[in-house]
């Protein structure tokens, strides 16, 4: 490890952290075993809070790939041949031990990700444990031969196990996203192939050394980190595998769809979100405020759910964005190792020059702000990546407020009529989570309904309850996926 992470970097004195992040390289996991990749490249991951580098970590090429999918075929047959309740019995063992060190796992998604250590610790590790819990348990109880109603036919439809799974899971909640993505895999007996975002890969290597200490079987889980371009291609092409999840940018999700397409491998993709706030004026304003700016600096606005479009009563617009205003100056911005820190840096420079261009690219486009964000230094770390949040208004047509910036920014809109409203958020080709504001539930829930997507009525942004539908055809989502009860805006 680079001497300039020290103690500071690193975020303490934990001993398995320090031992992961001192091997050079971290190496990758297939079959269960942890070797370099055949041709010897390597990642380096950098800290976000100082530019500093973090750690050195195996990249696998398409070789490394191909082996770890043999891997999974070879641990399939094994582990889809034990009983749900058994296969159960591991992935609670699997929970346990992510509560267990759960300090261990919050440091690394602080450091990988630029997080707030206190954020990881109630937010990605509690529900990350939930997620392998909450699928275990479904799993036990499903119904995998139901029988189909033929006059004269005995026939039935029987649930199994499809084989080997392959996931390209995004950069800003790997820990949650990874266990959301493959406990339900697991739990229904399929075994899986994972290649994490290239910057922020640490706790999915973390996961897998709890994996081996839960006992899972060798092959079952294979963590195979790599750029985009070599490891995820290799997996996204690849004949063998029996589906292929993607979570990431609309322009890559194309490509990885089309790919498993040739080879008649169905894709589960999720392409980000533009998520829409409709306020109305009969809310308490300040809580309402509170709310929906903690929304937008949950891990530094890099949230694809979240509510960055805020259209607003024009009775209390003024003083709600007053109000956020505030809230949003008084952020403090810093590494997230500093338990005074409210909100980290974005994870990388490019990401902080994409949220810096958005903002100057809406403002030549006739957009104001109502809070100038951007680019900030923070002392001590003046090679973080670090910037403040903004709010801004102006027409809906603004290109702040059509595309996903991914960063803490959000776009006030006034309005008065309420069929307006539901047409303008349902214009987005963006959906996902869409909330309601009202104290009025029969309106709330009313104007709820007619949003192309929603989660909530007014009260939280956004709450998933399980086994809640998480869809729509639009750019964000091409299939369903259910994910675990959370309290604040997922990923």
């Amino acid at each position: 490890v680079d001497d300039s992470v020290g103690d500071r970097g690193r975020g303490g004195d934990d001993g398995a952290v320090v031992d992961l992040l001192s091997q050079s390289p971290i190496p990758l996991f297939t079959g269960g075993k942890w070797h370099s990749a055949r041709d010897g490249a390597v990642l380096e991951v950098l800290n976000p809070a100082d530019g500093n580098r973090l750690a050195t970590v195996s990249a696998a090429g398409p070789a490394d790939v191909d082996e770890a999918i043999e891997a999974a075929w070879s641990a399939f047959g094994q582990w889809s041949s034990l009983s749900a309740k058994d296969r159960a019995v591991v992935l609670h063992r699997l929970a346990d031990l992510v509560e267990a060190r759960a300090d261990e796992i919050a440091t690394l998604e602080s450091l990988d990700v630029g997080k707030p250590v206190s954020d990881a610790m109630e937010f990605d590790v509690p529900f990350a444990a939930q997620g392998f819990r909450y699928f275990a348990d479904v799993s036990v109880h499903a119904r995998r031969s139901e029988p189909i109603a033929l006059s004269g036919i005995e026939a039935r439809q029987v649930h199994l196990a499809r084989g080997p799974v392959g996931f390209i899971f995004p950069w800003n909640f790997p820990f949650m996203l990874l266990a959301w993505g493959t406990a339900p895999a697991l739990a229904a007996g399929n075994t899986v192939i994972v290649k994490p975002a290239e910057l922020t890969p640490l706790t999915s290597l973390f996961f897998c050394q709890l994996a081996e200490e839960a006992g899972i079987p060798p092959g079952v889980i294979n963590m195979v980190p790599g750029l985009g371009g070599t490891a995820g291609t290799a997996l996204s092409t690849s004949p063998r595998i029996r589906l292929i999840s993607f979570t990431g940018s609309p322009g890559v999700g194309k490509l990885v769809a089309e790919a498993a397409s040739r080879n008649l491998v169905p894709s589960k993709l999720e392409l980000g979100g533009k998520g829409a706030a409709v306020v109305f004026d009969d809310v308490d304003v300040q809580e309402t405020a509170k709310a929906l700016t903690s929304a937008i600096t949950l891990n530094a606005g890099q949230v694809c759910c979240t509510a960055t479009r805020w259209m607003i009563h024009e009775r209390v617009f003024d003083d709600l964005v007053a109000g956020a205003c505030k809230l949003l100056a008084g952020t403090i911005v810093g590494p997230g190792s500093d338990e005074h820190t409210t909100m980290g840096p974005v994870v990388s420079e490019i990401q902080r020059r994409r949220i810096l261009d958005y903002l100057d690219r809406g403002t030549s486009e006739g957009a104001s702000f109502l809070l100038q964000g951007g680019q900030t230094l923070v002392p001590g770390y003046e090679n973080g990546y670090y910037v403040t949040p903004a709010l801004l208004t102006g027409l809906p047509d603004n290109i702040c407020a059509r595309e996903e910036i991914f960063g803490p920014v959000a776009y006030a809109i006034p309005f008065c009529d309420e069929a307006k409203v539901i047409e303008l958020v349902n214009s987005s080709p963006y959906g996902l989570a869409n909330s309601v504001w009202s104290s009025d539930l029969d309106r709330a829930n009313r104007v709820a309904e007619r949003l192309a997507e929603y989660y909530d009525s007014g009260f939280t942004t956004a709450m998933v309850e399980i086994p809640a539908p998480y869809d729509r055809e639009t750019l964000e989502r091409l299939a369903r996926e259910v994910m675990p009860k959370v309290g604040k805006t997922p990923a």
